[in-house]
């Protein structure tokens, strides 16, 4: 075991261990194990539901991406590398982790699009083409863009592709409040550019800080999660769940915090009615960041078409509040509830845990990232 363990090391990989039990899978009645961690008994779960660990011991893990034979990738903060992870054997667990590049600045955002990685640093994106055949000895980095400003607050990025074959990149203020975009465009926005880097834009303004969107399956149009403004107290204001059907969408920051407060400093200078109000309102602090639309058949129907989202915590608040996964069911296009899917990872005030991002597997199952536990789970439904 050894031997074998050492050459994997000198391959780039690393065995990922941990403890399993045996499992038996309803839906191909197999058994298959299970990678547990003692920490999981603590989360809550509707019935029927299911969560393990799909990989453990990582470098920090936030965003991910999915490539197109199950590989999956994951960025992170500070000055970190990009993984690629694999489930060789289709049980659950992904046993093998390749680092794919090393000494990247906050490469936070990934995305997968015609077989090459896209990988967003805080002010500059790159890919890696051809990279599922080359996990082991993976290309040198193709230069895309380098059209966002390179402040690091908020600078980290959640890039992903969307309907229309373009990258959608948000760039977030600078700051806790203030009115940046009017010296540059750029700043609290989301853009998009086209594949290879050209005809950048910005797809929509006043957003503060967005590190979760996905493309409603039923429409195409963006949805997206935006952070609210610090120093307004506990209660105020909301993040925000917010849909953007259509380009030169305005959502308010600075002037306007969660549809309906005026900001002390900036409010006099706009009205809340000059923008667009958020789809949902999804509680101050809570940190929603990663979100996803799910469209998989392993849930029960009651789920599909609906959005999961990422609760990474407050960080400032006086009674913690978040670290857990939210539900928001929608009716076409209107919000009907928003409820919690999945909590736990805060104990008697303090976190073990801190969800980043969602991802969906091809099964159905979904993958939660941890950048605190530094763990990356599966969430599964068994009837």
């Amino acid at each position: 075991m050894m031997k074998k363990q050492a050459l994997l090391m000198l391959l780039g990989i690393s065995l990922l261990t941990a403890s399993c039990r045996e499992n038996r899978d309803n839906n191909n009645n197999t058994t298959t194990p299970v990678v547990t961690d003692a920490r999981l008994a603590n989360i809550k779960l509707p019935p029927g539901f299911q969560i393990n660990v799909y990989a453990k011991d990582l470098d920090y893990p936030r965003s991910m991406a999915l490539g197109n034979n199950g590989t999956v990738f994951f960025g992170g903060k500070g000055i970190r590398g990009v993984y690629a992870l694999v489930d060789a054997n289709k049980d659950g667990y992904a046993e093998k982790a390749y680092k794919l590049t090393d000494n990247l600045i906050t490469p936070n955002g990934v995305a997968f699009h015609n077989g090459s990685l896209y990988i967003a640093q805080v002010d500059t994106i790159w890919r890696l083409d051809n990279i599922e055949s080359r996990l082991a000895n993976p290309p040198a980095p193709v230069f895309v863009c380098a059209n966002v400003p390179h402040n690091p607050m908020h600078g980290w990025k959640y890039i992903g592709f969307g309907p229309d074959g373009k990258l959608y990149v948000p760039v977030g203020a600078p700051c806790n409040i203030c009115d940046s975009a009017s010296v540059d465009q750029r700043y609290a926005s989301m853009t998009r550019m086209n594949a290879d880097g050209s005809g950048f834009e910005v797809f929509a303004h006043g957003i503060r800080n967005s590190v979760g969107f996905d493309w409603n399956p039923l429409t195409g149009e963006l949805w997206f999660t935006d952070n609210g403004r610090d120093e307004l107290g506990d209660d105020i204001p909301s993040d925000e769940l917010n849909r953007a059907p259509n380009p030169g969408m305005n959502f308010g920051y600075p002037f306007c915090h969660q549809g309906d407060i005026a900001d002390p400093i900036y409010g006099r200078m706009h009205d809340c009615s000059e923008f667009t109000p958020p789809a949902a309102k999804l509680g101050a602090h809570v940190a929603a960041l990663g979100m996803k639309f799910y469209t998989g058949n392993m849930f029960p129907a009651t789920y599909k078409n609906q959005i999961f989202i990422a609760e990474h915590g407050s960080w400032n608040r006086s009674t913690p509040i978040g670290y857990r996964i939210a539900l928001v069911r929608l009716s076409g296009n209107t919000v009907t509830s928003t409820e919690i899917f999945a909590e736990g990872w805060l104990q008697n005030g303090d976190a073990w845990g801190r969800p980043v991002d969602i991802l969906q597997l091809k099964d159905g199952s979904l993958l939660v990232s941890d950048d605190k536990a530094n763990m990356i789970y599966r969430i599964t439904y068994h009837g």
